[in-house]
């Protein structure tokens, strides 16, 4: 991240909201679909994707009770809803979202 750059941390209570946004951006113009990160950070479990934009980035995240224990997220792009999976499906009308599981990260989680 350049010197002039920011982050932004918006932490979220539900799986469902914090989905939205990986609904949402793959809706956008660009079609980009940000990955969901996995990591333990001060002996919590947390979830989390970036967004950026100019000037600025934004981490959105939530704390969880445990370790997801699958490797993909199936998230329906009409409805919303969403289950862990442990492999790509053939479903159109799906967004397949791996979980990234990372070691360590530079991000300081509020």
């Amino acid at each position: 991240m350049s010197q002039g750059e920011s982050i932004t941390y918006l932490k979220y209570k539900t799986y469902e909201d914090l989905l939205k946004v990986i609904l949402y951006s793959s809706q956008s113009v660009l079609g980009a679909i940000p990955l969901l990160y996995h990591i333990e950070y001060n002996n919590q479990d947390i979830l989390f994707l970036q967004t950026a934009g100019v000037g600025a980035s934004t981490v959105h995240y939530m704390a969880t009770k445990e370790k997801p224990n699958k490797k993909f997220i199936e998230l329906k792009r009409l409805s919303g809803e969403f289950s862990f999976i442990d492999k790509i499906g053939n479903d159109g009308m799906s967004l397949y979202v791996p979980i990234l599981e990372l070691e360590k990260s530079t991000l300081k989680f509020p």
